[in-house]
């Protein structure tokens, strides 16, 4: 088994983890990741309510004795969800370790240390690591311009990115965006981050509760099937390429787009349906470049296991036998 500081900090076997994802951050899945090793995140603003959440965290529990946590991802709006009452009912679980994103965590994450809850901190440029790291987060997780979701507004790529912030970050970082196998994961440590997390990846699983003909289309699709959407409006959003992500795009291109033109296809509740009803193209939903890398659709424990051994085959026999050591050698 690899062992970095992030597996040593968080009680977790594999350097993997399955960051929070909306809609699709439930206790079957996490746990299911959990049980295999790695480290799994509920998404509380998944949960309609504080009291939900509560319930999906107690749901988890019951699958699963292994560590996992809750990510609370801190976002501006007209009218904000409670975010002290889900942060309440997080710390009410006695759960201990935490994944913060968005805007202005202090506050946040303030509460949770006084509690004595582990924060990792999720972040898209060096500037913003630094300080996360200063507000006292035990790990950041850094992300890479080919994730899912919002990669911020700089476009640095991970193969920059990740050693950018490893050369100035003291405390534990896993990479983010782009990974999705062994390959991936030997590269992260390299780059010099202490594991890796993965969204896209882990929603084509088994246990992902996200529709079938959407794991087949993540399957299906490749590294080119994703569009970038809010440009204009500098909230950018990495998605998978569809008829509703094609109009969004031809809208911003004819320039002065306001969130009201758009707002009608990207909503929140269609993204949904994609997930529940299984049509690709009914609205926007997240998914990464690494879509080009999956392949099939396996258990957590099956994709963990084979993650893990193909690392350390890469690590003992590849790599070694490129810097001329035996296997002896390499295995000191």
């Amino acid at each position: 088994m690899i062992k970095t500081r992030f597996t040593e900090t968080f009680g977790v076997e594999a350097p993997i983890v399955q960051g929070g994802m909306q809609w699709v951050g439930r206790a079957e899945l996490v746990a299911a990741v959990a049980n295999a090793g790695a480290l799994g995140f509920i998404t509380a603003l998944t949960q309609p309510t504080p009291d939900d959440l509560r319930k999906e965290i107690e749901k988890c529990r019951k699958l699963t004795d292994k560590p996992f946590g809750v990510n609370l991802t801190i976002l501006p709006a007209l009218t904000p969800p409670p975010y002290a009452e889900y942060r309440q009912a997080i710390i009410d679980s006695g759960v201990q370790i935490v994944e913060t994103a968005g805007y202005k965590p202090q506050e946040h994450v303030d509460h949770f240390k006084e509690h004595g809850i582990k924060v990792i901190h999720k972040c898209t440029a060096v500037r913003h690591a630094l300080s996360a790291e200063r507000m006292g987060v035990d790990a950041i997780s850094i992300d890479g311009f080919e994730c899912a979701g919002h990669p911020g507004e700089d476009d640095i790529p991970g193969l920059i990115l990740i050693p950018a912030a490893a050369d100035k970050v003291k405390i534990p970082m896993i990479a983010s965006g782009g990974f999705g196998d062994a390959r991936g994961l030997v590269a992260a440590l390299a780059l010099g981050a202490e594991g890796v997390n993965m969204g896209t990846r882990f929603m084509c699983t088994k246990e992902s509760a996200i529709h079938q003909k959407v794991k087949e289309q993540i399957v299906a699709n490749d590294e080119r099937q994703t569009d970038l959407i809010f440009r204009t409006l500098h909230n950018t959003a990495r998605v998978a390429k569809n008829a509703v992500s094609q109009e969004v795009v031809g809208i911003e291109k004819k320039g002065g787009a306001k969130i009201e033109d758009i707002a009608h296809l990207v909503a929140g509740a269609r993204g949904r349906k994609v997930y529940e009803e299984g049509d690709p193209d009914y609205g926007i939903w997240s998914a990464g470049m690494v879509q080009g890398l999956i392949h099939d659709i396996p258990s957590c424990q099956e994709l963990v296991s084979r993650m893990v051994s193909e690392a350390e085959d890469i690590i003992r026999t590849r790599l070694s036998r490129m810097a001329g050591l035996s296997g002896a050698q390499a295995a000191e």
